[in-house]
């Protein structure tokens, strides 16, 4: 008998994201909590690239109306992903992670949870194995100087600004935490996703519609609580970005716990502290630093380079401004791929699977 579970997952690891297989079949676990047996054949016979639902119809065999009622409770199960395209509305296959996990917030209970922390390590380490990195730190704006010349996937001020539609949504990593007995000390409705089409999250199920000022202010309280920015790893095509916490954000977790070197990549910028401003309060190494980059060393606090990952969360609490941000040297700094297709291409051929349109 054909194993529709068996084959969800052989059709997720081809993608360049992974999905790898476990002794324990856990991940088959997680995609029999996500979808029935009927939805995961659906999932089957949607492509990972993007088509409109008269398109899918067409090639299904089925009439416009039901194919786009069976395409929208799937996005609203999380089980797809969907987006607005030059007007019109797209649907595709989406990987795991960055997706299919991430669209579970509203399913997500404690037996998912607890599946997810089983497979939680080796998906990550695949996931972060592979060059290029998955996502990207992008500095505080207001953090790097105004004499430094910022490419546009280093201003996150200017992605919004650019943007016409926004969503903020609840951090399914702090929501997850909770479940797991370890509630969060930051916000948990962090996660912005941002969109250069009008009306773009009408038709979305997750999170709620902001206006471009509210958006801003939650990029500020973000800044604020010392939240790492981080998106797509792509000069263009951000579209969300996640302000992740240090105890939670398994981004951050995968770099730390799970030896994921390519799940990040540190922005192009690295703390710097001036001794002669520094008063030694300790609050960048005590309370600021999500990677114990910053070290006390005979009574000085001093910048690990290779630990830090240049997100500029130090700097807005040193109370003498005795820290900034700086370029690293040319030969530690990375441009990433031009945008997700360019990723994709690449990422693919790192993990040496084939790419499919089916």
């Amino acid at each position: 008998m054909k194993d529709v579970y068996k084959d969800l997952a052989l059709k997720l690891d081809g993608l360049p994201q992974g999905y790898p297989a476990t002794e324990s079949g856990v991940e088959l676990k997680i995609l029999q909590k996500i979808y029935s047996p009927e939805e995961a054949e659906m999932a089957l016979k949607i492509r990972p690239i993007p088509e409109p639902a008269a398109g899918i119809a067409q090639r299904l065999g089925k009439p416009v109306p039901e194919m786009e009622a069976i395409l929208d409770d799937m996005v609203g199960k999380g089980q797809i992903g969907s987006f607005k395209h030059q007007g019109q509305q797209m649907y595709m296959f989406f990987p795991f992670v960055i997706g299919v996990y991430e669209f579970q917030l509203d399913r997500m209970d404690k037996e998912l949870t607890e599946l997810f922390e089983e497979y939680a390590p080796v998906l990550l380490k695949e996931f972060g194995g592979h060059a290029p990195a998955a996502a990207r730190v992008v500095p505080i704006s207001k953090d790097v100087g105004a004499d430094l010349l910022v490419h546009r996937h280093e201003d996150i001020q200017g992605m919004l600004e650019e943007a016409q539609s926004f969503k903020v949504m609840d951090c399914i990593c702090r929501k997850e935490q909770e479940l797991e007995g370890k509630p969060c000390k930051y916000p948990v409705e962090v996660c912005l996703s941002f969109s250069n089409e009008e009306d773009a999250f009408e038709k979305d199920p997750l999170g709620r519609v902001i206006s471009k000022e509210e958006a801003f202010a939650v990029l500020d309280k973000a800044e604020e609580e010392g939240l790492v920015h981080c998106t797509y790893n792509v000069q263009n095509g951000q579209a969300f970005v996640c302000n992740c916490c240090p105890c939670c954000c398994g981004i951050l977790r995968g770099v730390k716990e799970y030896n994921a070197p390519y799940i990040l990549a540190k922005s192009n910028f690295v703390a710097l502290i001036d001794q002669d401003e520094c008063v030694q309060c300790g609050i960048c190494a005590d309370e600021r630093c999500p990677m114990e980059a910053i070290v006390e060393q005979d009574g000085d606090y001093k910048v690990l380079p290779e630990r830090c990952i240049g997100c500029g969360a130090c700097i807005s609490t040193c109370t003498t401004d005795a820290i900034q941000l700086v370029r690293r040297p040319d030969s530690e700094q990375d441009t990433p791929p031009a945008d997700l297709m360019d990723w994709t291409v690449k990422r693919a051929a790192t993990r040496g699977v084939e790419l499919k349109l089916d």
